[in-house]
């Protein structure tokens, strides 16, 4: 078994260099196709990792009229506690709220000097409430909407959140449909170049396949060079659209690392490699054997 896989694989590696540019053309095709595969599944990844941050930061809050004692907000926080969703809830006092405007405000003197002149805290008391996921908001939002004390309710800020949250899966959505229909065009594509590749080698061994078919040789042992020869083709493809595509993260990583929250995109990429290898090692060996099979099945008469 050893010894005919042997056999099979040397044949295919020879077929393959002897196609000269045909075997480049089709390697060269089929890598445009695989580093888009892959730079959609990396854009994906950094588009969910933007999301889970975007995600991890969202939460409601809940600001109450300036005439609401702290007694009936401390109430108000207990009642919301009863809600499964709902994972935390952080009273923020007026006090509290005006030293955190004055510390992320504390390089703009504009700002500092209107809030001296108007010589009052103007702002609210809050309940800042975090889900459990972030799926849970919208019936959080929903509930605070319809609680009992919602009369002491002056404003509630989730709307502006979740707006966020759908143009940031909105986005991700279209990322994903555009690349992957451009991916399906080159794979077809590969498919074509693939599959006239192999017809030609059929043609090329036409005679030693009639004489390998007289000794007695089986149909497997025939079409396995060719099934080998579209797989070399495709993880060949594979390995070139990955180091490409290490390259250009390469490059564009002074400009786009602070989107991940690792801080480095190059890093992020690197800790992902062998998933994207191993997506692009799939999809190129499967175009690979499918090409070949397609081929055999019209050319291949045993």
């Amino acid at each position: 078994m050893f010894l005919i896989l042997g056999r099979t694989m040397r044949e295919s590696l020879i077929n393959f260099w002897r196609n000269g540019w045909l075997s480049v053309a089709a390697v060269s095709v089929l890598v445009l196709s695989l580093f888009v595969v892959g730079a959609v599944f990396m854009m994906g990844m950094v588009a969910d990792n933007v999301l889970k941050n975007v995600e991890s930061k969202v939460n409601i809050s809940v600001y109450f009229k300036s005439d609401v004692s702290e007694e009936k907000i401390a109430q108000s926080k207990k009642d919301l506690e009863n809600f499964k969703e709902i994972s935390s809830i952080e009273y923020i006092s007026k006090d509290k709220a005006l030293e955190i405007f004055k510390r992320d405000n504390a390089e703009e003197p504009v700002i500092m000097q209107s809030l001296d002149e108007i010589g009052e805290n103007p702002l609210l008391a809050s309940l800042v409430i975090k889900a459990n996921n972030a799926s849970q908001y919208q019936a959080i939002a929903d509930y605070v909407d319809n609680v009992s004390f919602k009369e002491d309710v002056s404003r509630v800020n989730y709307g502006k959140n979740k707006d966020l949250i759908d143009r940031l899966n909105t986005m991700i959505f279209q990322i994903k449909k555009i690349g992957l229909a451009v991916a399906g065009i080159f794979g077809i594509v590969s498919i074509l170049i693939i599959f006239n590749t192999i017809r030609i080698t059929i043609y090329t061994h036409k005679h030693e396949i009639e004489v390998m078919r007289l000794v007695g040789s089986s149909n497997m042992f025939i079409r396995l060079p060719f099934i080998f020869e579209g797989i070399l083709y495709g993880v060949i493809a594979s390995i070139v659209a990955s180091l490409i595509l290490m390259i250009s993260i390469k490059f564009v990583n002074v400009y786009a690392s602070s989107v991940v929250s690792s801080g480095n995109l190059f890093s992020f990429y690197l800790s992902h490699a062998l998933s994207i290898l191993g997506l692009q090692i799939a999809i190129g060996a499967f175009l690979g054997i499918a090409s070949s099979w397609i081929a055999m099945r019209k050319y291949l008469k045993i």
